[in-house]
Order: C-alpha cells, then sequence, then structure tokens
C-alpha cells in the first residue's frame, strides 16, 4: 500500500512545483516534512486587551507591553527632515489606534493593505492629541475569519517560520498558515504511532496523530502542553534507549585478560612519589583496580577539576597494566600536552624502568619508523601521543588499557578507531571539564563515573580577583614586585578573531610594548598558536627551567601544562572567554604550596557593574542570563573555584547543545526537550529505556517491534556510533 505521506507536497492546493521547489531549499519535500513543520510561536487570545482598555491603562501609568488586533483603515507617508515616517491607521471593535515607523517606510507599504488584519505588539503610548499609538511594533496578519474565530472562540493562531526561499515565491504567513492546515486536516490521521501502547498507557502520552494536530492547531493551552509533553518523551525515550544501548553492548563484551594488580611493585611505587594520594583518588583507584580485574571491559570516565590529579590516577592504572604484560595508550588532545604528559610519566616511571615514548604527527620520518616498530614489536610498555595514535600503520603488541584525556576534545569516531586497535580494552576517558549531573545522565549515561573532588593537600585556592583596565599599571608592578619572590606569571591575550594572523599580530604587538615599558626589567617569553608544537614546547621548557620571568600568550596555554612556580595568570579581555576556558586557564596556575592569583582584566564600566551585582545563582532566569552573561559569568568566578559549581552556572548560560554538540556525543539534537527544564520528564523516559533494554537487550519481543522498526528508520546512524563509541 502507498505511503500517502512520502507523496511530494507539488501536488498539494496552492503549492506546485516551483513552490515545491522552494520547500525543498529549506528540507520539505513531503507532506510528512510539512505534518512535522511546526509553528515557532502562537498567539494566546487571554493576552488581548482592546483599544479602549489599553488607553485605560497608559492613563493608569502601565508601561509594558500588550497585543491588540485591529483592521488597517489607511495609511500614508509622511516627510520630516527628508527622513520618510510611515504611519498606519487602524481599528478594532472599541475604536482606533496607529502604528508609526521612523525607518522602512517603503517595506511596511507594502505589507499593510487597506482592509488587512493584524495583531500588533509593543509598549503602547498616547500623543499629545490623545491618539493610542505604537511605535516600530511587532506584527502578525491574518485573515479576517480568523480575527473574527480567535476573538469569539478562544482559538490559538499559530506563526510558522517563513524564510526568504518561500517569500521569494510570493509565499507569506496567511497561505503558509492554509497549506499546513489543509495538510493537517486531510493527512494527520495517516501517521503511524512510533511509540508502544504500553508505553502511551504507563505515561499517560497523548497519541502521534492528536499530538501534531493539537502542536499545528490547539483549542487551548493544555492540549499544546500535552501535545509538546509527548514530543518532549519520545525525542528524550529514544535518547535514552540508544545510551541503554551502548552500556548493554559493553556491558555483554567480554575482554581476553583481566589485569591482577601486584601490590608490591604498586606500593613501592607509591611510596616513591613525592607527594600523598588524597582520599578522593584512592577511591577512585580503588573503582579503577575493580573494573581492571573484572572480566567485562571498563568503560568509565574520570572527572576531576584542574589539578585535582587525574594524571596519576591514570598512570597508576597504566602501571597495573603494564605489570601484567601488556601495554597501555594514552592520547592527548594536543601535541604540547602529550609532550608534557611524557616529561611527567617518565621522570615518574623512572624508578620502574618502565619503557615510554610518544607518538605525534610532528616526529621525522626515522624516529617514527623506530617509534612504530617499537610499538608493534612490544617494547614501548606506554605509549603516549595525539591523533597520530589512531592512524592505520599503529599496530600495538597487546593493548590492554586505553586513557584518553580531555575526553570532549576526540569525536566518537576517533575514540573507537584507537580502542578496536586492541581486543577489548579497558577504556579510561579524563575530563577536566566537570560536567553536571543532569548531563552525566544521559549523554554519558552508558559509563561508569569516578570523580576526584578534593584538591591535593597542599594547595591553596587561587584568589581570583576583576579589574578594569585602567588598573593594569598597578597590576604590572604586583607582577614585578612578586617576580622578586620567585613568582612567574602568564599574561593571556583573547583571539579576538578567528585569524591565526591577527592571532599573531596582536600577541606581538603587546609583547613589544610589555617587553619595552611596563616590564621592562622582566624577562618576556611569547608563544601562539601559529609556531610549531616543537618550538612551543622548547618555550615552555624555558619557562619551566625559569628562563623567563613572564609568558605572554594566547589561549594555547589553556590545557595541562603544569608550571609549579607560575602562580599569577592575567586574563586580558576577560569578558571574551567562555566561562569552562576562564576556569581552565585558571587552572595553569595554583599548581605549588604557594598562594596563587588569577587576575580577570575587562573594560572600567564592566569590572565596576560586576563588582557591585552579587547575583543569586540557583534562580538564574532566561531573562537574567541574556541580559548579563557575560556580568554572570566573570561574578562566578570571583565566587567559585571548583569547576563542578561553575560547570552548572556554565550549562544555564550556553545551553546543552554548545556544550555537547552531536558531533562529539553522537547522540541526536532534541527539537522539543531541554535537558536543563525536562528533568523529570528525562528520568521517566530514561527509567522506561533502561529496564526495556534490560529485560529484552534485542528488541525480539512483540511489544517492542515497533521500537526496533523506529530506531532502524529514523536513528540508523546513532546505532552505529552506539555501536562503536
Amino acid at each position: 500500500m502507498p505511503d500517502k505521506l512520502s507523496t511530494s507536497i507539488q501536488y498539494l492546493k496552492s503549492v506546485g512545483p516551483k513552490r515545491a521547489e522552494s520547500f525543498a531549499k529549506i528540507g520539505l519535500g513531503t507532506i510528512r516534512d510539512l505534518l512535522f513543520y511546526f509553528p515557532s510561536r502562537y498567539l494566546d487570545r487571554s493576552t488581548i486587551l482592546n483599544s479602549a482598555k489599553v488607553v485605560q491603562h497608559v492613563v493608569n501609568g502601565f508601561t509594558g507591553e500588550v497585543t491588540i488586533i485591529g483592521k488597517v483603515i489607511d495609511s500614508e507617508v509622511h516627510y520630516y527632515n527628508r527622513r520618510q515616517i510611515f504611519k498606519v491607521r487602524m481599528k478594532d471593535t472599541a475604536g482606533y489606534f496607529e502604528c508609526v515607523w521612523f525607518h522602512g517606510a517603503k517595506y511596511f507599504k507594502n505589507v499593510f493593505k487597506n482592509g488587512d488584519h493584524f495583531a500588533i505588539s509593543s509598549k503602547p503610548v498616547l500623543t499629545k492629541y490623545g491618539n493610542l499609538q505604537f511605535v516600530h511594533p511587532d506584527f502578525d496578519r491574518f485573515a479576517e475569519n480568523e480575527s473574527t474565530e480567535f476573538l469569539h472562540t478562544g482559538k490559538i493562531i499559530p506563526f510558522y517560520r517563513v524564510p526568504k526561499e518561500l517569500r521569494e515565491t510570493n509565499l507569506g504567513d496567511l497561505s503558509l498558515r492554509r497549506i499546513i492546515h489543509n495538510v493537517v486536516e486531510s493527512f494527520s490521521d495517516d501517521l503511524n504511532e512510533t511509540l508502544p501502547d504500553h508505553i502511551i498507557t504507563e505515561n499517560n502520552l497523548l497519541d502521534i496523530r492528536r499530538s501534531v494536530q493539537n502542536l499545528h492547531f490547539p483549542n487551548d493551552f493544555d492540549s499544546l502542553k500535552s501535545a509538546m509533553y509527548r514530543m518532549k518523551y519520545e525525542e528524550l525515550f529514544y535518547f535514552e534507549i540508544l545510551v541503554a544501548l551502548r552500556k548493554n553492548l559493553f556491558k555483554n563484551k567480554k575482554k581476553e585478560f583481566s589485569f591482577k594488580a601486584k601490590a608490591k611493585p604498586l606500593k613501592e611505587f607509591l611510596n616513591s612519589l613525592p607527594f600523598q594520594l588524597t582520599r578522593a583518588q584512592l577511591k577512585v583507584l580503588t573503582e579503577i583496580r575493580k573494573d581492571l580485574e573484572s572480566d567485562k571491559p571498563m568503560n568509565r570516565l574520570l572527572q576531576g577539576d584542574v589539578g585535582s590529579g587525574k594524571t596519576i590516577v591514570a598512570l597508576i592504572s597504566m602501571l597495573i597494566v603494564v605489570e601484567n604484560g601488556h601495554q597501555a595508550v594514552l592520547m592527548a588532545p594536543t601535541e604540547i600536552l602529550a609532550v608534557q604528559h611524557l616529561k611527567r610519566i617518565v621522570e615518574l616511571v623512572k624508578p620502574l624502568g618502565v619503557k615510554v615514548d610518544l607518538l605525534i604527527g610532528g616526529q621525522k620520518k626515522s624516529e617514527r619508523i623506530r617509534i612504530l616498530n617499537d610499538i608493534r614489536e612490544g617494547k614501548i610498555k606506554i605509549i603516549i601521543g595525539t591523533h597520530a595514535l589512531i592512524e592505520d600503520n599503529v599496530e600495538f603488541n597487546k593493548l590492554g588499557l586505553v586513557v584518553i584525556d580531555e575526553q570532549h576534545r576526540f569525536g566518537v569516531l576517533q575514540r573507537s578507531t584507537l580502542v578496536k586497535k586492541g581486543l577489548q580494552p579497558d577504556v579510561l576517558v579524563m575530563t577536566a571539564t566537570p560536567i553536571p549531573r543532569t548531563l552525566t545522565m544521559t549523554v554519558f549515561g552508558d559509563l561508569d563515573i569516578s570523580i576526584i573532588d578534593e584538591i591535593p593537600l597542599n594547595r591553596k585556592p587561587v584568589k581570583t580577583i576583576l579589574r578594569g583596565e585602567r588598573k593594569l599599571p598597578n597590576i604590572y608592578k604586583f607582577i614585578r614586585d612578586k617576580s622578586k619572590e620567585g613568582y612567574q606569571t602568564f599574561l593571556v591575550y583573547p583571539l579576538v578573531e578567528e585569524s591565526e594572523k591577527l592571532e599573531l599580530k596582536a600577541a606581538e604587538k603587546y609583547f613589544e610594548e610589555l617587553q619595552s615599558c611596563y616590564l621592562s626589567d622582566l624577562r618576556l617569553g611569547l608563544i601562539h598558536g601559529r609556531i610549531g608544537w616543537q618550538e612551543k614546547e622548547n618555550i615552555m621548557s624555558e619557562f619551566a627551567e625559569k628562563k623567563y620571568d613572564v609568558l605572554v600568550s594566547t589561549t594555547v596555554i589553556e590545557v595541562g601544562i603544569d608550571i609549579p612556580d607560575a602562580n599569577i595568570i592575567v586574563i586580558n579581555d576577560a569578558f571574551r572567554f567562555g566561562l569552562s576556558q576562564l576556569h581552565q586557564l585558571r587552572g595553569r596556575v595554583g599548581r605549588s604550596d604557594k598562594q596563587a592569583y588569577c587576575i580577570l582584566i575587562t573594560k572600567d564600566e564592566l569590572a565596576a557593574k560586576t563588582n557591585q551585582i552579587n547575583f543569586n545563582f540557583d534562580y538564574l532566569s532566561p531573562a537574567l542570563i541574556e541580559k548579563n552573561k557575560s556580568i554572570i559569568r566573570l561574578n562566578s568566578m570571583i565566587k567559585y573555584n571548583s569547576g563542578f559549581d561553575l560547570s552548572e552556572i556554565d550549562l544555564k548560560l550556553r545551553g546543552t547543545g554548545d556544550i555537547f554538540g552531536t558531533m562529539q556525543s553522537g547522540l541526536p539534537e532534541f527539537k522539543f526537550a531541554n535537558i536543563l527544564e525536562d528533568v523529570s520528564i528525562l528520568s521517566d523516559a530514561r527509567n522506561s529505556a533502561f529496564k526495556i533494554i534490560h529485560e529484552d537487550p534485542k528488541l525480539y519481543q512483540e511489544k517492542n517491534l515497533l521500537i526496533k522498526n523506529v530506531l532502524k528508520k529514523n536513528y540508523s546512524s546513532h546505532i552505529h556510533l552506539s555501536q562503536i563509541a
């Protein structure tokens, strides 16, 4: 039987081949596509006032926004000082009002035709002649019968996004709404259900047909709310089905070897360390050790704030594997960070005689060939590298453990390529960007989670202060004074535009200015994105050896560099950085028992305003966030040292999509659901999804066959990713 919903929209009334081409440009080709092209907003009758009530409101001192519906009576263009002013006179059931635009008269003249009906939204004013006026209002046009029905029956009118591709074929709000109304009336009953009956019944959900009908043309806001709930639930349910499948797939695999932690060499290594592990590190090590000893592959996420000691935990895990005759690999996102890891690890394992080496893109051919041979023959026990590790010519001898540092910088496919180079190796992914609980439950719901929530015992919290640009001379004096006590300083400048040439120019300009003026008595180094990894590494080594007092830098120092005497970081134009990036940069200092300082520099007026305001971070409304993003970021940096606290604020500021795109998570985007606001729906959907996969992991049961078919049809690429993640 043919599928009506797959029919091209060119055969619909008022569409035709030419308009169908325009629809295709915005991804709408079939009747099904139009059924799922939902309104961007709705006009609510309960917010409408007539002109007499609006006048009364203004007289009583009301200054807010109102919505009023009227019919165009006439319009005219006035000229004032060579400027065209467009005025529209309108009428509703209670009287007259006017709308005025001081720009765009030519455009508006073609929009407002006599007899047309509009909803006008704006702040009302009374002119000196007592006329009710709206200046530069928002407006929506609809048909006379819609206007009548709307006002007398309480209907809700939907408004759809009408991109320029549609407007170019003379298709506007009214015509698009009519086309979609006909489609919903004629074809919504042909929709097939996408959720099993038992899920719909257990969760008291609307069926798919009524949901689509109510999303387009709801009779009231309760109907709209029920339809929206159903669509959110469905998105989150299939999201969690994919997560549950991933977890189940990994859990049911068996690794060829399990690794026994050998007490004596482990104890000797721990005793050789120049510091004591924290309780949090020891707790996490116990969790990892149990995974290594299990016959099921480890799939664990290790979260820890900057400077919390994740790398040493990863190293001990790698040594357990090495002691059992296998290789371990550590993949870092940048060459400079890989080199840093190498230096530190080589120093720590020197007493054990474990061979460690580096594989990165910038090595000489002869050196690379030697390293590849040594990896293949099993001579190198711990291999540290970058994306170079996943290339085809890299063959491991006995890969037992894969550690991935700063996991959010690698895509799903990159991670899986490395894992496939071993026979079900254990996997430990690490992040210094703490993840809010809600996201951990969703995006990383297939991973076991370990958290290091303590900083090393001898560390003092970094003092973070905000200063305006006019205070810079004082700050340079502070840097000079502290250098006499052995302090070193990072001076960070943002990349203002996405251009390496501009970045280089900006960094060099500041460097020369500081060297010749404010910091002329100190030794300055310069590092930026345009130089190669080897030169970057040389500069960082010279900084660590105290050949420089100050390092002028762009954000290339953001992740992982550990220089104990660098205990001042000055971040210029701090308002240009994201909250996560600011926290990562702050993590470059405070790596010793000295008091460290993070000085955020911004425009004077922004600094003054930020220092005066004290937000309650538990109650950040969307409106407050939209107006005060920079202030909230800077304010929270001063108030909080913990990355876990900052991650919750960052999630509110940026939303989930910006933090974890589908490229990284391998999971679908949400059209309806918002993980921040829909936690209870997410929890219900997760519980149902995990229960189903636990009881029927292959989805063989008849009641779950619909889930299987929907997954194949709508989520096939995500199933592939879930199997390899």
